[in-house]
């Protein structure tokens, strides 16, 4: 397990609420090493990087989750893509002329919209949508699971450009419990009890001591914890496709707008892939000839 970079899961062993919490500190810095992001918008790419965390584990599936948060305000777009393999990338657009330090969720993205789209590597491509209302993403993700009658949760989220940090806490189908009003209280307790923890002690404590301090009243199962990472899935052969897309026409009008090479850069990590009259000459080739493995002799 990765000493800063993880999440790790944990169940009460009397009441019907498992938990998850988040770390990230290396994969944090290496979003925020691509770009001069302002402090509050570090702040809230940090806090959806820890929902991307905590989110991947709740789904069962082989492919990508992608969180995008967009509006019509200073912060028009806020990306982070998570992978079942536990592999993040997150990215930002912002007007930094229009940001002032300490600006809140509602006066970055005004009216925006929060988007969480499952696209597995084999079935259909879900999609959900909740307004950008809550007074932090963390309420926004709760409002999510309330709007999409899921299982209620709820998440605690900070960032402070080192280190961020989640909380997530679910109430599961009844089977300790069953008298409804028993279940109802026993989630509103351990909400309660999670609803004192400050953003400094999320940020600055391990997971062992913030559950010792929330709960050490309640029987509880931690699990091993789960790495994470930065990693871009750009490549090279993905650029190739993007211009082989085009026609070949096109890329060689292209090519000549931009003087004989073609750039393309990614936006999450800021590699950038050279193309020039060869490679595109050798590219449409390669398209075009035939499956060697198809031919008849």
């Amino acid at each position: 397990m990765a000493e800063f970079d993880f999440t790790q899961r944990f169940i009460f062993e009397n009441t019907d609420v498992r938990g998850e919490l988040a770390s990230l500190e290396e994969s944090y810095a290496h979003v925020l090493a691509k770009h001069a992001y302002p402090e509050p918008v570090a702040a809230l790419l940090g806090e959806l990087m820890s929902a991307a965390a905590l989110l991947v584990n709740t789904l069962k599936f082989d492919g990508l989750l992608i969180l995008q948060a967009r509006s019509k305000g200073a912060v028009p777009l806020l990306m982070v893509e998570c992978s079942s393999e536990h592999e993040m990338r997150a990215i930002a657009r912002y007007e930094a002329e229009h940001i002032s330090s300490g600006a809140t969720l509602s006066e970055l993205m005004p009216d925006g919209v929060l988007a969480l789209t499952v696209d597995p590597s084999e079935g259909q491509r879900y999609q959900g949508l909740v307004a950008l209302d809550g007074a932090d993403l963390a309420e926004c993700f709760t409002n999510y699971f309330v709007n999409s009658a899921q299982l209620p949760t709820r998440f605690w989220l900070y960032a402070d450009g080192q280190r961020a940090r989640g909380l997530l806490l679910q109430q599961l189908p009844a089977d300790r419990i069953t008298d409804s009003e028993e279940r109802e209280a026993s989630w509103q307790h351990v909400i309660a009890l999670a609803s004192t923890l400050s953003a400094e002690e999320l940020l600055g404590l391990d997971n062992e001591t913030i559950l010792h301090r929330l709960y050490h009243e309640e029987e509880l199962r931690l699990f091993a914890g789960t790495e994470l990472k930065f990693q871009c899935s750009c490549t090279r052969e993905r650029s190739a496709q993007a211009l082989i897309s085009l026609g070949l026409a096109d890329a060689q009008l292209l090519l000549a707008e931009k003087a004989g090479t073609i750039e393309i850069d990614c936006q999450f990590c800021n590699e950038r892939y050279l193309f020039n009259n060869d490679d595109v000459t050798q590219m449409f080739a390669e398209q075009d000839a035939p499956d060697a493995s198809s031919t008849v002799h």
